[in-house]
């Protein structure tokens, strides 16, 4: 195993760390599992303060420029306040919490530009600092799958997926950012819009979809907002009803209305959504990542929903809010820390 120091500011010959994670899929609102291996320097250190944070990574910020060390959106104490003798091995087991708005790194097997990591925060001798991110990949819930299959099968085109620093206006977002995934027009709509906008923000209990269309001739964009529940996905048309979301944005003074049975709620196919990017722009993955050709075609197999009516590991992933601040890991020497 090639440990990977802590950085210098804990001086030459201190302790060094590695977060090491279980390499199950993962997806929104899930749970990531591992452990952090301790070894000690060249000398007995008293290990003040260990926690663990998720971490997008930001390649451009606003204006482009360099952001060193990306965006912290959750985090978990695991533990401080004990010894680490010279040279001993010592491993932290630990579960932690993804939160529902989470972002994806991949869809159909095909990476989507976007860089999130799992980092140690170590602080010895009044001195804080972080070990190197291990990659976290997260893959889509079914109910994700089921919006992006049918995007696919109407012909729309994966081009990148970004992180914005912003909120959305009117909706349930808690995370500092979102992601936005941008889509070329399918066919019947090329003459329409130039590019179609989704943003999915998941929960608990089901996803808010949010879309933006830029519209050809110089209009002004159109916004779209829907609600949809993880259960009984695959008694829905998806096709039939991302489509009439897509020609409610189109549509001239479009007065598409979309229901939600399951909730009764009746939700505004056209809808005034604030995209809010003048708070930061662009934070991360904004590269078109080479192979998005590829993952549009295969989105077309997402779609494909038999047998996801008891929605494998639903149940486990209910169990957790997901929704960001500090958990705690409850084991010995674990305690809550409020966000800072």
């Amino acid at each position: 195993m090639v440990f990977k120091r802590v950085l210098g500011s804990l001086g030459v010959g201190g302790p060094v760390v590695d977060t090491i994670l279980d390499r199950e899929p993962v997806r929104p609102g899930g749970v990531v599992r591992g452990h952090v291996r301790l070894r000690g320097g060249g000398s007995a250190c008293v290990l003040e303060h260990l926690a663990l944070e998720l971490v997008a990574g930001v390649e451009a910020g606003h204006g482009g420029e360099e952001h060193e060390g990306g965006v912290v959106f959750d985090r978990l104490r695991l533990g401080g306040g004990f010894r680490l003798d010279a040279g001993e091995h010592r491993d932290i087991p630990f579960t932690i919490h993804i939160p529902w708005e989470t972002p994806l790194t991949e869809v159909s097997g095909q990476p989507l530009g976007v860089v999130l990591g799992v980092r140690v925060e170590l602080a010895a001798a009044g001195t804080k600092d972080h070990g190197d991110p291990e990659p976290l990949i997260v893959h889509p819930l079914p109910v994700q799958e089921a919006v992006l299959g049918a995007l696919g099968r109407l012909g729309f085109g994966l081009v990148a997926a970004d992180l914005r620093l912003a909120h959305i206006a009117g909706t349930g977002q808690r995370l500092p950012f979102h992601q936005e995934i941008e889509l070329t027009p399918a066919p019947q709509y090329i003459h329409d819009v130039n590019e179609i906008a989704l943003t999915l923000l998941t929960g608990p209990a089901g996803m808010e979809v949010v879309l933006e269309a830029d519209k050809r001739g110089g209009g002004s964009g159109a916004h779209g907002r829907h609600t949809v529940r993880h259960e009984r996905l695959e008694q829905r048309d998806w096709t039939g009803e991302v489509d009439s979301w897509i020609r409610s944005l189109v549509e001239p003074r479009a007065t598409h209305t979309a229901r939600d049975d399951r909730t009764g709620a009746v939700i505004a196919g056209v809808a005034g959504v604030t995209a809010g990017t003048a708070a930061g722009g662009a934070v991360g993955g904004g590269v078109v990542a080479a192979g998005l050709g590829d993952a549009l075609g295969n989105l077309e197999d997402l779609g494909h929903l038999a047998g996801l009516g008891d929605l494998d590991n639903l149940e486990r992933l209910t169990g957790s809010e997901g929704s960001g601040g500090t958990k705690d890991l409850g084991g010995p020497g674990s305690e809550k820390e409020s966000r800072g």
